[in-house]
């Protein structure tokens, strides 16, 4: 089979995985939609004022819930599905057949990226037709750069976070404790506004604020020309190039005990 092929036929794999996975289908599709629903029923859709600029709740908590959702797809599932792997010795087998390590590890980045188009698709469209949030069609493809470099970045990250937990019961509080305080700082269910400038300057320092600055500004009204986020794209891939590297480095396809 070419390389192309090996890929496709991994990637179908890996998508049916987590379709008949109950969890991975929860977590990943059906959580982000109800953290939408449940924070736009809380807080109401009036107006708010972002960065001096009146927006609705609702036109507001759709990219961070977008964010949040690529983020569970592409980094929160992947650190538990790798770690379980890894310690339950099937990236060991994988890794000694021949098909390349490279094939294993570029149909998972494929896989968190189609999760993540579909995530934010079902996002968008409920948003839309539930509480009237648009898109201008001149920032569609600012939001589908920021999905890939925002996934990428993420899948990266997973597999330098995984190098360091060390079993799979670890994975999930771990995880929690990293990203949960994050969501929070970053603006995902509290609008920047409302946050101090102290928990702004440290959540600007990590990559869950960019991806939700990338996806605002293109739902942004106010926004005019491509909605492009140059700056916030280019701290994600910084993050994934770190978080690369990180892998190269500690990246184990044996079991690490515990």
């Amino acid at each position: 089979m070419s390389d192309v092929a090996l890929v496709a036929h991994q990637l179908r794999y890996d998508l049916l995985s987590i379709w008949r996975n109950p969890q991975s289908r929860f977590f990943t599709l059906a959580l982000p939609v109800i953290f939408l629903v449940l924070l736009t029923s809380l807080f109401g859709n009036h107006t708010n004022h972002v960065d001096g600029v009146a927006i609705k709740n609702s036109t507001y908590y759709v990219p961070g819930i977008c964010t949040l959702g690529i983020i569970a797809s592409s980094f929160v599932n992947l650190v538990i599905t790798i770690t379980a792997q890894r310690e339950s010795g099937v990236l060991k087998r994988r890794r000694s057949t021949p098909v390349p390590a490279w094939v294993l590890i570029a149909s998972r980045a494929l896989t968190a990226a189609v999760v993540s188009v579909v995530v934010v698709a079902v996002i968008v469209v409920i948003g839309r037709i539930a509480y009237g949030v648009r898109v201008p069609s001149s920032t569609i493809p600012a939001i589908v750069l920021a999905i890939i470099v925002g996934a990428a970045c993420f899948c990266c990250l997973s597999f330098a976070v995984a190098s360091f937990i060390r079993n799979e019961d670890a994975a999930q509080p771990m995880l929690q404790a990293i990203i949960l305080p994050l969501y929070f700082i970053s603006g995902i269910f509290i609008p920047k506004d409302e946050l101090s400038g102290t928990l702004r300057d440290i959540a600007s320092v990590f990559p869950v604020s960019h991806l939700d600055n990338a996806l605002f500004k293109a739902f942004d009204p106010a926004t005019t020309g491509s909605g492009i986020a140059g700056n916030d794209l280019l701290i994600l891939a910084a993050w994934a190039v770190a978080g690369l590297l990180v892998a190269l480095w500690r990246f184990s396809w044996s079991p690490q005990g515990a």
